[in-house]
């Protein structure tokens, strides 16, 4: 049976009911299951999908101290102890985990299948199609902060040609005198008043664009040197990196051209980290179910700064979903159907019917057509704000020269005049 690559595993010891006493193993947590395996035997004790949890505690009472329980459909209750680093740790990872599945509209329940239910050929296309329609509104809010940013650049070379013109007439006046200048010139000083509500408001849009929200994901966080892992959220804005806690608090921003490495050791787990010389360095580690859709906006961020660690390879070796994956009993269903030489009478329309039904129903194919004309429309919209921005940079790049021959005949001006 292939296994999902697990997220995260942590040693520990889980309790036998009808054995009544402790095995020591491993619980780890994949994508949709917990899964405890036994030290000794390797046996798989433990194996049931994330929809069916019904509840997640931190329990102890006069006979088992610092225990984590997990309340499992149909009154299963599963005893995990002497977890490590500790129980709060292992707790706030699955409790967290468990959550995103709940609430994902790609969960088995919003589907409307049965719990651990895998979903349909026509549901994984949807799902695709979803996240790519997410990764363009993600580039979609980065072109329009690129666009920002051009406007920003063009006030900037606006005001530098205004006190271009200003140099120019104190250059006309000094270099043909009609008076001798005693104080500064009225026009003189409209222009500076005028020039510096100018450079105000500038500064005010491009504070405003820079709190931009790009991208905001529930994470579990921690600091370096920090083991415990506590509830949060990642704040992905066009300026920098936040890392914040589960009541909004700000525990450390990474200025963009501060980070120095993005390390990513699986979808779900990310190392940010910025060097310092002469004191230590920050490093902030991040879990969250929803890290993958964060990961796509830091890849084009901070292109050069992202690395995969070596375990990134075991994910990318295995498949986001299997229908071979449920349950050992279940591996006839992926093996190839084979039609029976002799068919009893009666039963030849209910195999055609089997047979010939299709992978994607109707409803999905309307749902499809639907999101596929909506990722046309956000396509259309990125290829006119490219452009957009393609002439703007070309106007950028003509009055930047245009500034630089300017300030050069100014100076050769002004080495004449001393």
């Amino acid at each position: 049976m292939s296994r999902a690559a697990p997220i995260h595993s942590w040693p520990g010891s889980y309790y036998l009911t009808s054995d009544k006493r402790w095995e020591n193993g491993t619980l780890s947590l994949s994508r949709t299951a917990l899964r405890f395996v036994s030290k000794q035997t390797k046996e798989t004790l433990a194996h049931f999908h994330l929809s069916r949890i019904t509840e997640i505690k931190m329990e102890s009472s006069s006979f088992i101290f610092s225990t984590l329980t997990v309340l499992e459909e149909g009154n299963v209750k599963h005893w995990f102890g002497s977890l490590k680093p500790n129980r709060v740790v292992v707790y706030n990872v699955m409790e967290h985990f468990w959550r995103e599945r709940l609430l994902s509209p790609t969960g088995s329940e919003a589907r409307g299948g049965t719990p651990g239910s895998e979903p349909s050929k026509g549901q994984e296309l949807i799902n695709l199609v979803a996240g790519a329609q997410r990764r363009l509104e993600d580039t979609g809010r980065v072109l329009s902060y690129q666009g920002e940013q051009f406007d920003n650049m063009m006030q900037g070379l606006e005001k530098m040609d205004s006190d271009l013109g200003v140099a120019d007439k104190l250059l006309s006046e000094l270099e043909s005198p009609s008076w001798w200048p005693f104080s500064k010139l009225p026009w003189k000083i409209q222009q500076e008043a005028k020039a510096e509500d100018a450079a105000r408001a500038a500064a005010a849009s491009k504070a405003s664009a820079r709190s931009k929200v790009i991208a905001s994901i529930p994470a579990v966080v921690s600091k370096e040197g920090d083991c415990d892992l506590k509830p949060g959220c990642l704040l992905v804005l066009p300026s920098s990196l936040e890392v914040r806690d589960a009541a909004c608090l700000l525990l450390h921003r990474f200025e963009r051209g501060e980070v120095d490495e993005i390390r990513v050791h699986s979808p779900y787990e990310i190392t940010v980290g910025q060097r310092f010389i002469g004191r230590p360095d920050v490093r902030c580690r991040l879990l969250s179910a929803k890290m993958p859709e964060a990961l796509a906006v830091l890849e084009m961020q901070y292109k050069k700064k992202v690395e995969f660690a070596a375990e990134y390879a075991a994910f990318r070796a295995t498949p986001a979903s299997s229908p071979c994956d449920v349950h050992d009993g279940l591996l006839h269903g992926c093996q190839e159907t084979e039609v029976p030489m002799e068919i009893p009478a009666g039963e030849l329309s209910q195999l055609q019917v089997h047979v010939l039904q299709p992978a994607v129903s109707q409803a999905e194919a309307q749902e499809l057509k639907q999101m596929l004309l909506q990722l046309k429309s956000l396509a259309l919209e990125a290829e006119t704000e490219l452009e957009q921005q393609d002439e703007t940079l070309n106007v950028l790049t003509n009055s930047a020269d245009q500034a630089s021959m300017t300030i050069g005949k100014h100076t050769c001006r002004m080495k004449r005049l001393m």
